[in-house]
């Protein structure tokens, strides 16, 4: 289980891992979006260094419209267990995205009164 923390605006912030090809790894601050529903997105510019393996071009709708995502096979690690998944990689993201799809598998704890944000 891992803790997270809430932004100036109620955000639900985490922190994981990003795993390069060599096992370098880069941590990162994400941001937990229900709204998305994949399940890691990321500006074109953090996909420098991680050398992952292009997999296709997807058009998704976004809250800006519709954009081409391209997508790639990527390796994070979220308290201590890594996992390849599928991320979507854009040119206009502001903040690393969690999406929903870890809520298929990881359990979502957010209690703001009492400060406990924790995703596992």
């Amino acid at each position: 289980m891992i803790q997270g923390w809430f932004g100036d605006d109620d955000e639900l912030f985490f922190e994981i891992d990003l795993i390069a090809v060599n096992g370098l790894d880069l941590t990162v601050n994400v941001l937990l979006d229900t709204g998305f529903s994949g399940w890691l997105a990321i500006n074109e510019q953090d996909l420098q260094g991680l050398d992952w393996i292009y997999v296709q071009t997807r058009l998704l709708r976004t809250a800006q419209g519709e954009s081409d995502f391209d997508i790639y096979l990527g390796k994070v690690r979220i308290d201590e267990q890594e996992f390849e998944i599928p991320v979507h990689v854009g040119e206009f993201l502001t903040e690393v995205l969690l999406g929903r799809q870890w809520l298929k598998n990881q359990r979502l704890v957010v209690d703001m009164m009492s400060g406990v944000l924790t995703l596992g």
